[in-house]
């Protein structure tokens, strides 16, 4: 069977080099889960590499904050990310030491994706839930099923903190196609 090319005009070399690549992190002092998202402007995002940063419980606070910079920093040199997605903070009122302790993990990630000139964009847990699921409430388990089900992957993302980094990075995505289409039309730049 024949295909018809693109019209975009671009060689497959140059459709895959315009494809934004997008790192999704899930912030956490235990394991942060990170996921590498190919997004062509023209088809459907493609999952790179995920997985999770574990820092040992027992280390004290300002090791385990190295320790996650740096594992960050070569995911960054491997995959050089056009943009950090990053879920923002979200504590319940009766657990603000929560959210203090997740703002250091959090503060880490944007402070190094800010040093190498990285676009940023913070995602709510609730958006990147509603953009897959419909839902800004699904289940740890419903992200999983949609993760799985968006990138054709053959079995569920293990731990859910992997999940949680493929949805971010996915909402991160689509928040950069929005920003190109605007471009596009003559809305505002692409940052």
């Amino acid at each position: 069977m024949l295909r018809k090319a693109p019209r975009d005009g671009l060689t497959p070399a140059r459709r895959a080099a315009a494809a934004a690549i997008v790192l999704g992190i899930d912030p956490g002092l235990q394991r942060t889960g990170y996921a590498v998202v190919a997004s062509p402007a023209s088809t459907a995002p493609v999952l790179v590499e995920a997985g999770v940063i574990r820092l040992p419980r027992q280390q004290p606070l300002a090791q385990r904050l190295l320790e996650l910079e740096a594992s960050l920093a070569t995911i960054l040199d491997l995959h050089h990310p056009h943009m950090v997605a990053c879920e923002e903070l979200y504590s319940h009122y009766k657990h603000p030491r929560t959210a203090i302790l997740m703002a250091h993990a959090r503060g880490v990630i944007l402070a190094l994706a800010a040093r190498r000139g990285l676009a940023i964009v913070s995602v709510a847990a609730t958006n990147a839930k509603k953009l897959l699921t419909g839902n800004g409430h699904a289940s740890k388990r419903q992200i999983q099923q949609a993760v799985a089900a968006t990138l054709h992957l053959p079995r569920l993302p293990e731990p859910p903190d992997v999940a949680d980094a493929i949805a971010i990075a996915l909402a991160g995505a689509r928040l950069r196609q929005a920003e190109l289409a605007d471009a596009a039309v003559g809305h505002r730049s692409p940052r």
